[in-house]
């Protein structure tokens, strides 16, 4: 059966499909759904339930960007559908009719579209089961969520897992709902003959990953408030000196003058940070710039080089800064920046 014929047949579905123009999959045959959205996702097992399986209709729309897409999914009748262990990325799925109910990481989580989405974290095994449901569905790259992760906690990239359960009616759900909302429309205002500026995708990058990290996650919620200074946990005058830090990281480290500002001794200070951060100043330091040169280069223009975004840091080896760079990211600065520089507001249909 063609895309065509079978998008154009009626099913259980209280919302008209999102993304028409980005259609990828449209099929009333299982083993093909489950192949072809297989191959945008990642492999995953599919099974209709017996006697809902003459409702069965798989229908996937995809605009992808660098990093990032917004897909709209349905299956018609009562689904299974057993991916595993995602891998490669995190997905919001954001239900728009119907209901699902996912088990992952020992929790089952029941969403609807006015109660709650689900948040797949790619090392967490999973298995849903959807009952005529149609779901907006955000694709974040892993590399893209743990390096951020990475710059935000002070840590080395490393599997970061976040709650599966996002509560619509709170402050965070709604938030999250109205960005992938508005997401989509744009989407849609572009079609799939135009593409969204760097600007623009750098700009959605940084929404989108500044609302994900509202959500819990198991140990790097603390730590990023620790590593900020925002903990209430630390002294008075190791908040002061690392807000201090990072205001002045482009400067050379003056650890008397630091320590004076924040009203304490050099050897107290250095022993505060070591405490609380689990790091020296210097390492500190360093760590702040390494983060503003990752975020620099997610943002950075076509033309953009490294040589000039990293001596405006304060960085005056490239050699250390690179290996410090690949120690901290898993990957070198040429190689974050080349990824950007190919998916520059890509827009696929």
């Amino acid at each position: 059966m063609t895309a065509g014929a079978a998008a154009g047949r009626s099913w259980k579905e209280a919302a008209s499909p999102r993304l028409s123009a980005f259609c990828r999959v449209a099929t009333h045959d299982v083993d093909e759904a489950a192949e072809q959205i297989g191959r945008i996702f990642c492999p995953h097992g599919l099974q209709p339930k017996a006697d809902t399986a003459r409702d069965f209709l798989a229908l996937h729309n995809c605009a992808a960007f660098d990093g990032f897409s917004i897909n709209y999914v349905a299956y018609g009748g009562v689904v299974t559908i057993d991916p595993g262990c995602l891998d490669r990325f995190f997905l919001v799925q954001l239900p728009f009719a119907g209901t699902a109910s996912v088990q992952t990481c020992g929790r089952e989580v029941a969403t609807a579209p006015d109660g709650a989405a689900s948040l797949l974290s790619p090392t967490r095994p999973t298995r849903m089961v959807w009952h005529d449901c149609a779901q907006l569905i955000l694709l974040l790259d892993r590399r893209l969520v743990e390096q951020r992760a990475a710059a935000l906690s002070g840590r080395t990239v490393q599997p970061i897992e976040f709650d599966p359960a996002v509560v619509l009616s709170g402050q965070h759900g709604a938030r999250l709902r109205a960005h992938m909302l508005e997401l989509t429309g744009l989407a849609e205002r572009l079609g799939g003959g135009r593409r969204l500026s760097s600007i623009a995708a750098a700009n959605w990058r940084e929404t989108l990953l500044d609302i994900l990290f509202e959500q819990p996650s198991d140990g790097l919620s603390e730590a990023i408030r620790l590593y900020s200074g925002r903990s209430e946990a630390l002294p008075q005058a190791v908040r002061s000196a690392r807000d201090r830090l990072a205001a002045q990281a482009a400067e050379p480290l003056d650890l008397a003058q630091l320590a004076a500002a924040a009203g304490v001794g050099i050897r107290a200070l250095q022993a505060g940070f070591r405490r609380h951060f689990g790091m020296s100043i210097s390492d500190m330091l360093l760590d702040i710039r390494l983060a503003r040169l990752n975020a620099q280069l997610m943002t950075a223009a076509p033309e953009a080089r490294i040589i000039d975004l990293a001596f405006e840091l304060g960085f005056s080896h490239l050699g250390r800064m690179a290996g410090a760079y690949r120690g901290k990211f898993g990957e070198t600065p040429s190689a974050t920046l080349q990824r950007v520089q190919r998916g520059h507001g890509r827009l696929t249909n």
